[in-house]
């Protein structure tokens, strides 16, 4: 399976993770017939999703505000010529009223949950890191930029809303906002998983805690689920390797992706990344191997002694 518009495209939500780049990657490494559901039970910014973009799919999330914002991209609530409307209005007065207009908009939006306020709100707060307190309150302060939404930039994310709302057209796509042990019970053996759950023990959550206890729980599912998934998630940078990772997919193939995420407010989360990328069909693992996109096999060498 490949990317269906060729090259990746960025979708119009940002999210710690986000896998644009490696969306060609993860999509060349689906083994499937297309004949279930494509599910997903962490979203997140639907980039997957919206490049890979199967005929059926459940697009699951806990995080209420991404269901929300899809759902209304996807009943025609929001469009990209409301989304212009929008924040040419609201970057104006970003612009004469600074952190202030920010901060009302974010009071607003966690009053209301309107999706064009969450729009605004992950693309003015700082470095683009979304965050939502215990409350489930967004939380991360003003970017300091109050010229944030210029006419080019407004026009980027409309293309990208409309990029959005044409991969969903024609499409059998259900939004939901469920735990993913929900969505996991009713998969069938004609759907196919790819499971992108919070990186544990780096910091880079944005909703929900995410401990080794879930990520241990995750991959029994993975394992006991009876279709074919693809499970991402991170395998090592210069500093330190997921063993984790290792432990809990013991004998299933492991390919690695390197590659840079920008998002993050510290320098520490923007170094080289090796994503990890679990293929599997149950507790079948005969075909196991850990390696690169290219095929060498690296082993556990590209990490360092063990």
């Amino acid at each position: 399976m490949h990317c269906a518009a060729g090259k990746p495209k960025a979708p119009p939500i940002k999210t710690q993770g986000i896998k644009t780049k490696l969306a060609p990657f993860i999509a060349s490494r689906v083994e499937w017939d297309r004949r279930g559901r494509w599910v997903e039970p962490f979203l997140g910014s639907g980039a997957v999703l919206l490049n890979v973009r199967p005929p059926r799919a459940l697009a699951a999330d806990s995080c209420a505000p991404i269901i929300n914002f899809y759902r209304a991209l996807q009943s025609g609530q929001i469009t990209a010529a409301r989304v212009e409307t929008f924040l040419q209005r609201e970057g104006e007065r970003l612009q004469t009223e600074g952190a202030s207009r920010y901060y009302a908009i974010r009071e607003r939006f966690n009053d209301t949950g309107n999706p064009l306020d969450f729009l605004f709100v992950s693309r003015a707060c700082f470095n683009g890191l979304m965050r939502f307190n215990r409350k489930g309150r967004f939380n991360t302060p003003f970017c300091k930029k109050p010229e944030r939404f210029r006419p080019a930039y407004i026009t980027k994310i409309c293309n990208q809303v409309q990029w959005a709302s044409d991969a969903m057209r024609g499409r059998d796509w259900e939004f939901a906002r469920v735990d993913w042990r929900e969505t996991l019970a009713g998969v069938g053996e004609e759907d196919f998983i790819y499971a992108d759950p919070p990186y544990a023990g780096r910091h880079a959550d944005y909703y929900n805690a995410w401990g080794e206890t879930d990520g241990l729980e995750l991959a029994q599912a993975l394992k006991g689920a009876p279709c074919r998934f693809l499970c991402s998630t991170w395998m090592g940078n210069r500093f330190r390797r997921n063993e984790r990772l290792l432990e809990w997919f013991a004998g299933y193939r492991i390919e690695t992706f390197e590659h840079y995420y920008h998002l993050g407010a510290t320098e520490s989360l923007r170094h080289a990344m090796q994503e990890g990328l679990v293929i599997g069909f149950g507790n079948d693992c005969s075909s196991a191997w850990v390696g690169n996109p290219k095929g060498q096999d690296k082993r556990r060498r590209e990490f360092g002694p063990s």
